[in-house]
């Protein structure tokens, strides 16, 4: 399973979304170290609303995702941009 898929299970299991998009943006990021060709799931961006969210502080959100997320980070995931919602709130989508 890539990680992509195994961010997005536990993101399902943790917070039931109404919305979900886990993207791979590491191409993005090809040439930005000696090395490093943009291969591989490196740098990932969360975007999820949820009811879970609701009366959280946006750095709780960020917590919460983060603390769900540490083993993926600790095993070399690189960059996690998060951009969580409750619902009703205005989002990028």
């Amino acid at each position: 399973m890539s990680l992509q898929s195994r961010i997005e299970q536990k993101l399902i299991e943790a917070f039931h979304p109404e919305r979900l998009a886990v993207i791979n943006e590491s191409h993005l990021h090809a040439g930005h170290q000696p090395g490093f060709d943009g291969e591989g799931e490196t740098h990932i961006r969360i975007r999820i609303v949820s009811s879970a969210f609701d009366g959280m502080s946006r750095v709780a959100r960020h917590r919460a995702i983060n603390d769900l997320l540490k083993p993926e980070l600790d095993a070399g995931l690189h960059a996690l941009a998060v951009e969580p919602f409750a619902p009703g709130e205005p989002t990028r989508w």
